[in-house]
């Protein structure tokens, strides 16, 4: 059974990720601060499907310090990494000039500096292996915009640029680096959103409605296959036609 690390898997899109990889035979490990009632039920259907294929493994990701010694508990319990899902993230709306500047320190720890240092000790795991996927979350507004999303949109902006400069650096390894692009996703994250914005948002997109968390959790898995593993350095957007 192939380990596939998904941060900030107990909710939303890491959640559907981690329900979908154990689907279809992954042995999914999701990292989380806390467990989610939801996350419990999913674990208590994959185990009766297929015992050991979902697992939970508590930690702040926002403990940069600390991501070493979860990368070598994580192998050590469970053996090589084959796939890591930088998912995990934070979101905060409001306009720059009136933004705390430990808001922006948050949001850049949690969202640019965990992924590429969570990456960096699963790659040397990966090396050690012989190979592995790497897939991370970044989102349609790295290149759109979105009015008061400027810092959230940075952070995911540095993810697509860091994916498609790591893809170079490790393919020789035979690692792939990609990212997965959602639009506004139908989750916790977009109920803040007004009525009026989404409906803008549905009609702005070429198939008339949001994008749900069980696209991106395909998009997941086919990177991750073995389907894909001629593709890296990508990025791919899962959108509904918003950006088209």
């Amino acid at each position: 059974m192939r380990n596939v690390l998904v941060t900030g898997g107990s909710r939303g899109i890491g959640l559907g990720i981690v329900r979908r990889l154990t689907a279809v035979g992954f042995r999914a490990i999701a990292v989380a601060r806390k467990e989610s009632d939801q996350l419990t039920a999913a674990m208590e259907e994959a185990e009766a499907k297929n015992a050991g294929s979902l697992r939970f493994v508590p930690f702040d990701l926002a403990d940069i310090e600390g991501i070493a010694d979860l990368v070598k508990s994580v192998r050590k319990e469970f053996g090589p990494i084959y796939g890591l899902v930088n998912n995990a993230g934070t979101s905060a709306e409001g306009s720059l000039a009136l933004m705390a500047t430990s808001q922006m320190e948050r949001l850049i720890r949690l969202n640019t500096l965990s992924p590429i240092v969570m990456t960096k000790n699963v790659l040397r795991s990966m090396m050690a292996d012989g190979g592995g996927r790497i897939v991370n979350i970044a989102s349609i507004v790295a290149s759109t915009g979105y009015s008061g999303l400027a810092v959230y949109s940075a952070t995911k902006a540095s993810l697509i640029g860091f994916t498609r400069s790591l893809a170079r650096e490790v393919g020789k390894m035979n690692v792939t680096v990609n990212a997965v692009a959602p639009g506004f996703v139908d989750t916790e994250m977009t109920q803040g959103l007004k009525d009026e914005q989404r409906e803008q948002i549905v009609r702005r997109s070429a198939l008339r409605r949001l994008v749900e968390v069980e696209d991106v959790a395909s998009a997941v898995e086919f990177l991750l296959s073995d389907g894909a593993k001629n593709i890296t350095g990508t990025v791919l957007t899962v959108d509904a036609g918003n950006t088209a």
